[in-house]
């Protein structure tokens, strides 16, 4: 720096340092020009907002925008030209539907609506990406060039004034020590930094409707956002409504169970104790009496043949007060019908309720 910018800094530092500790007042601008600089700064700290949350109105997720910002930043390291998209929510929540749905079977009304509705969802998040685009090239972008380029050639203006301002009253206070030509060459610049401010500004905010533009076609984006998921979301509701319709008007399949192995105890010649089974059909309702109770004789021997039982399926826990807990293969003593789905009955000389269908009838109730 040459001695000369060396004594403007000086005659700078010092005049700043005068008014902000000694009270010295500066060279006032006109209000008009105060007023254009207050609206430049209210528009500068709009527009850096405005980005800020229009990036977390598209991606609320904080998470996801420190992810998304990560990799763009090493696809410009690698020298990507695509950036990399928004993990949407929508798309990672159709992404499990359709999984879980294939995984269940299509043919299932439950498994064939994940489906339905995972599909709905992918398509949903491409719609988001394409709102996710158009307002970034449409007002993200627009608004970055805004404050990158015009607000900060401004900054750049008024701090040039600011400097000649500095500089113009410490040589004012000063003169008559100052040579009247360098005083008027400090007048000079700073009218002229003033007027190149001023400028600035006025095409700035005289220009505004640029920045209207840039919010009609975020208004316009989200519009078409809005139609393109209601479109999407109507066929959807359409399909399942078509769905539930098919399932109540198709008949129920009733369900059979299988036969049940059942211990052949005539063969003794098992060398390593294991046993064969034979398949028997499944009981009749209007089975004999006489075969349950040879039954129950054979496994429980100590059980009168002629008393209502039971034998468990499965085990049950009891939830609530009043229920009996069993274990699978327990003969339960049957003493009372509640209703068509519970029974009442005794075990180890607890009695209690439990769900019919946990139990074979042995020896049915009497009617």
């Amino acid at each position: 720096m040459s001695v000369a910018g060396l004594k403007k800094q000086f005659y700078k530092a010092s005049q700043l340092v005068s008014e902000k500790v000694g009270g010295a007042e500066g060279t006032k601008l006109d209000d008009d020009f105060r007023d254009l600089e207050r609206k430049v700064d209210v528009t500068s700290k709009a527009v850096v907002e405005v980005i800020s949350k229009t990036s977390e109105y598209l991606q609320p997720n904080p998470a996801s925008r420190a992810k998304l910002s990560m990799l763009n930043t090493m696809s410009k390291i690698r020298g990507q030209v695509k950036n990399p998209g928004y993990p949407q929510a929508e798309g990672l929540l159709g992404e499990c539907m359709s999984k879980y749905g294939r995984d269940l079977g299509e043919e299932t009304n439950f498994g064939g609506a994940l489906v339905d509705v995972g599909e709905s969802m992918k398509r949903l998040a491409e719609v988001k990406d394409s709102l996710d685009i158009d307002v970034k090239q449409n007002f993200i972008d627009p608004l970055q060039g805004l404050c990158d380029k015009d607000l900060r050639e401004i900054q750049h203006h008024l701090k040039k004034l600011e400097g000649r301002r500095l500089d113009y009253d410490y040589k004012k206070k000063r003169q008559g020590k100052i040579p009247d030509e360098e005083l008027r060459q400090a007048l000079e610049k700073f009218h002229e930094s003033k007027e190149v401010a001023e400028n600035s500004m006025y095409n700035l905010l005289e220009t505004d409707i640029e920045q209207v533009s840039q919010l009609s076609s975020l208004v316009e984006s989200q519009l078409q956002y809005h139609r393109q998921a209601v479109q999407v979301l109507e066929e959807l509701s359409d399909k399942l409504r078509d769905r539930m319709s098919d399932a109540q008007t198709r008949p129920r399949r009733e369900y059979t169970p299988k036969p049940k192995p059942i211990l052949d105890i005539g063969d003794n010649n098992h060398s390593n104790g294991s046993y064969s089974t034979s398949m028997a059909p499944p009981p009749s309702r209007n089975s004999d009496p006489s075969f349950h109770s040879a039954r129950l004789s054979f496994r429980k021997p100590g059980l009168s043949p002629e008393q209502p039982s039971c034998k468990a399926l499965y085990d049950f826990e009891p939830e609530n007060e009043g229920e009996l807990g069993f274990r699978e293969g327990d003969i339960i003593t049957l003493t009372n019908q509640i209703d068509e789905n519970w029974y009442e009955g005794m075990l180890n000389g607890q009695s209690g309720f439990f769900p019919l269908n946990y139990v074979e009838v042995l020896v049915p109730l009497p009617h």
